[in-house]
């Protein structure tokens, strides 16, 4: 079963459980995928689905950093909430430490020398990382290794 039939099952049985927390994340994340695939008159595949649900995370990621910067509990709890909704349809991670170990087969692969190679080094780790490992983590570990 791909990953937007599974979503879309996951939102039948929210609504027959009428769980309207997890009802309305679910039918956020399904209307972000119609859009995307009516924008750009594609079908999604899995890939871009667990993009989709990554852009969407950290979306939710930086609103509940500005609600608790604005003492917004409330509206924080119900964005963190969503988040793990939402990452539930992600697959596991890697590990800080994969990541490194990823990155650095990449740089050697790649070629790269310095901090002016990290496009290029990019450009071969969100290929093959895409999905699986938080970006933020992945261009920390890029910068490292080239300024090494």
């Amino acid at each position: 079963m791909s990953l937007k039939d599974q979503i879309t099952e996951d939102m039948k049985t929210a609504m027959r459980a009428k769980d309207s927390a997890r009802l309305g994340t679910i039918r956020l994340l399904q209307a972000a995928m119609k859009q995307k695939e009516v924008d750009e008159r594609v079908t999604l595949d899995d890939a871009a689905v667990i993009a989709i649900v990554d852009k969407l995370i950290k979306q939710r990621k930086d609103s509940v950093t500005a609600y608790v910067q604005a003492n917004r509990q409330d509206l924080a709890d119900q964005e963190s909430s969503e988040i793990k909704v939402l990452e539930a349809y992600l697959p596991q991670r890697l590990s800080p430490e994969e990541i490194q170990a990823a990155v650095k087969a990449i740089v050697a692969q790649v070629g790269a020398s310095g901090p002016g190679d990290m496009g290029k080094v990019m450009g071969a780790v969100k290929a093959q990382l895409a999905g699986k490992a938080d970006m933020g983590l992945v261009s920390a570990a890029v910068k490292a290794a080239l300024a090494g």
